[in-house]
């Protein structure tokens, strides 16, 4: 869910997954692995440089969809 919710911001804004790692100062695949792995829980530091990445808060990289019915 992590995962696909910076995968989307990432196309929303024209950048790959490769791109916000690198841009962000995370090492290569970082963030895939947290899609990848279910065990894989990033630190508050690389999930607050991915936040400030996007303008976007850690809560919000965090939260559920809300899924409308």
């Amino acid at each position: 869910m992590l995962y696909e919710k910076i995968k989307k911001l990432a196309a929303e804004n024209g950048v790959s997954v490769y791109r916000v790692e690198k841009d962000a100062g995370l090492s290569n695949g970082a963030v895939s692995k947290w899609g990848k792995t279910a065990n894989q829980i990033p630190s508050s530091e690389s999930l607050r440089k991915v936040a400030d990445y996007f303008g976007v808060t850690m809560e919000f990289l965090l939260e559920d969809e809300k899924q409308e019915v």
